[in-house]
């Protein structure tokens, strides 16, 4: 990333998403939430909002703030907001979590909870939104990389806007007429979040962090475009259902059906420039990124597929808990993880040694991992989303808790592989910090300012 500000408080939001996926993961192990619970119970909705609000959040946010200023080519605006957003998001999501852990105990503080989670939820991530708005607004026009991300923060506005107002129906604050919204404005929630914010933008980031990373030319990706345009109009559909199932007026079924078939056509699409971006690649061994990101796309495609047939079929309702799984752990999580075991080293190479780089001998990259090992906790993590997913479709409450439990084990094992990188714990001593090199912080930003 030549030219290029470290963001200072990545590597924070990046520590706070893995310590709500690791309580997520803990208690789905545990059997709290579903499937031990009806999936709109409050116990569930405080595991859902630990994996989406705190997991994915964070972990997009963290990365946006980060590689937009790459996409774009233009500094971070507003980047001294990102530490108050980032406190925002964490008690937020914290008190919109305790919140319905309340509420599923019957206390009578679970309104003003989720209230206040909320409230604080929503402020942080519209900070975000502008932060990563402005800076793209400074760049115009955008690269299509950006539009993406662009066309995520619409997604996430939207998305905010719908959860702010179930929190608020919830804790009674708005009269009972508008409870009526819940089942219907629920799917849209989800489908906003997981499909429009966190998969677009991921979508976006990926056609500039895959070509990087696997040395292939960025003209590799030739459908791009038609990617993104079927991405806005998947997102547009989704938003006029809102508007009519709020409005009380019929067509919103349409909308969501046509919604979902550009989305198909557009992760068709999208599956071709990847095997086209894999095939044009220079690297020719791919690290252990780039294959256990092979698995996370694997889970995209199958679980896209799954949802259009139980869609077609009449099985959505039966389905859909599976398939939203595979989806959030298989795809997402699965990619993000795999994407931060190739980040966290290479912004903290960049950290350490970037100072120095030229005048002293410096270690590589992938000097600051162990492949062998790690690869280990990759198969052992979509395992356990695997046999997750089988269990929860065939309704075998044992093995989900048991594969989820697998599931936990190795993301512990992937995060304490972060720990170990920051700390330089896979380069000998004698070679670990060459004179000038500084020594990086778990994820508190270093006290000397770095440029890469």
């Amino acid at each position: 990333m030549p030219g290029a500000s470290l963001s200072r408080w990545t590597m924070g939001y990046f520590a706070a998403a893995c310590l709500f996926l690791l309580v997520a993961e803990a208690l789905l192990a545990m059997g709290y939430g579903y499937p031990g619970a009806a999936i709109e119970a409050p116990p569930t909705l405080a595991v859902v909002h630990l994996i989406t609000a705190g997991w994915f959040g964070l972990l997009m946010s963290g990365a946006l703030l980060q590689f937009v200023p790459v996409l774009v080519a233009k500094p971070l605006r507003g980047g001294s907001a990102a530490l108050p957003a980032l406190l925002a998001i964490v008690v937020g999501e914290t008190g919109l979590v305790l919140g319905f852990v309340a509420m599923g105990g019957g206390a009578v503080f679970a309104a003003p909870l989720l209230s206040l989670g909320a409230l604080f939820l929503s402020l942080g991530y519209l900070t975000i939104a502008g932060i990563v708005g402005v800076t793209l607004a400074g760049a115009w026009p955008l690269p299509l990389p950006a539009r993406f991300v662009a066309l995520g923060l619409i997604a996430l506005v939207a998305t905010l806007g719908l959860g702010a107002g179930f929190a608020l129906i919830l804790s009674g604050i708005l009269p009972p007429s508008w409870a009526a919204f819940l089942p219907a404005g629920l799917p849209l929630h989800a489908a906003l979040g997981l499909g429009g914010w966190l998969t677009v933008s991921a979508v976006g980031v990926s056609y500039k962090l895959l070509p990087m990373f696997l040395l292939a030319p960025d003209r590799a990706s030739g459908g791009a475009r038609k990617v993104w345009l079927t991405g806005a109009a998947a997102i547009a559909l989704l938003l006029a259902a809102v508007l009519l199932s709020a409005s009380d007026l019929a067509g919103s079924a349409i909308a969501l059906t046509l919604a979902l078939l550009f989305s198909l056509v557009g992760l068709g699409l999208y599956g071709v420039d990847l095997l086209a971006i894999y095939r044009a690649r220079r690297r020719p061994k791919l690290e252990l990124n780039s294959l256990a990101s092979i698995a996370s796309f694997a889970a995209l495609f199958v679980g896209a597929a799954w949802l259009a047939v139980a869609a077609a079929t009449g099985r959505l309702a039966v389905d859909i808990a599976p398939i939203v799984y595979l989806l959030g752990f298989g795809w997402l999580t699965g990619l993000g993880l795999a994407k931060l075991y190739k980040i966290v080293p290479f912004l903290t190479w960049l950290e350490c040694y970037g100072p120095v780089l030229g005048r002293v001998p410096t270690p590589r990259v992938q000097d600051l991992v162990r492949e062998p090992r790690a690869r280990a906790w990759f198969m052992l993590f979509h395992a356990g989303v695997l046999i997750a997913t089988l269990a929860l479709a065939l309704d075998l409450d044992l093995v989900f808790r048991t594969a989820a439990g697998l599931q936990f084990g190795a993301s512990v094992a992937l995060v304490a592989e972060f720990l170990r990188t920051r700390r330089l714990m896979e380069i000998a001593p004698d070679k670990r910090l060459p004179g000038g090199a500084i020594r990086p912080n778990f994820f508190l930003p270093s006290l000397q300012p770095t440029r890469s």
